[in-house]
């Protein structure tokens, strides 16, 4: 018996090990395969690892670009602030006000999660023109419901018991709001920027690129034009990984947290 129960624990412990040798190996044989196809076909269809690598590395050095990559965080850090703000007021709206209800949950809600990003992009450019409002304004229009969606599903599942004995403790709204409704809806919060963080990169490189007159994607429509393909792959590879870094980095142990801090018996 003991004999089992040890060979079942060292399988269990072999498990995740096997899992990341295949995820690096895999990722390896990638790359082995981008390297030699870049020898196969010319460099502006397809430019090796290594060179990309080296565009990488002056992308993070020279000032151009290091300012153009603060534009584009610019744009999506105020348009996650902007629709952070806006979700939150309309969900609050549509759980406290009952004849806001059907208006946000059943017509605006809809509608803003089912009109075309590339449509409030094109309004945005008939309205505003080639500049950075035209970019906030069409990602912050996307990223809206998904806060809307987040908050609303958070206040429809407050503990009833709780808030009834804030409502005995304190005549006090605010209070009621600061010390109960705000930590019991913070999982909920928290999904809604993460949600919005991964999406926010992909929609502002598309704004920028039509759009815009500054950042990254604008940087890929200029190296489109010129055929420069290092630079594209550059970019792409670059806010990959930027991406992956901060879900590791910051939102996934945050998450962590938050399960434990929140987890239902």
């Amino acid at each position: 018996m003991i004999d089992r129960i040890t060979i079942a624990a060292a399988r269990r412990g072999l498990a995740p090990i096997a899992s990341d040798v295949l995820a690096h190996v895999f990722t390896v044989a990638m790359v082995l395969l981008w390297w030699g196809y870049s020898h196969v076909v010319p460099s502006y269809q397809l430019p090796g690892p290594w060179p990309v690598a080296r565009r990488i590395g002056r992308f993070l050095t020279d000032g151009d670009d290091v300012a153009q990559l603060g534009l584009s965080l610019a744009h999506v850090c105020l348009s996650i602030a902007i629709a952070f703000v806006l979700g939150c007021a309309l969900a609050a709206l549509a759980h406290y006000v009952k004849p806001l209800r059907l208006l946000i949950d059943g017509r605006l809600t809809p509608f803003l999660n089912a009109f075309s990003g590339i449509g409030w992009l094109f309004i945005a450019m008939i309205w505003f023109g080639l500049n950075s409002v035209t970019v906030v304004f069409a990602v912050t229009l996307i990223l809206v419901p998904f806060t809307i969606i987040n908050v609303r599903t958070g206040l429809q599942e407050l503990d009833g018991d709780l808030v009834e004995l804030g409502r005995s403790l304190s005549r006090s709204t605010w209070r009621r709001t600061v010390k109960i409704v705000a930590p019991l809806l913070m999982p909920y919060l928290f999904a809604a920027l993460r949600t919005s963080f991964g999406v926010s990169w992909k929609v502002v490189l598309t704004s920028e690129l039509f759009g815009g007159s500054g950042g990254v994607g604008y940087m890929l429509n200029v190296a489109r034009q010129e055929f420069d393909t290092q630079t594209i792959f550059a970019i792409i590879i670059f806010i990959l990984l930027f991406v992956v870094a901060a879900e590791v980095v910051l939102f996934r142990p945050v998450q962590r947290r938050l399960d434990r801090r929140y987890a239902r018996a």
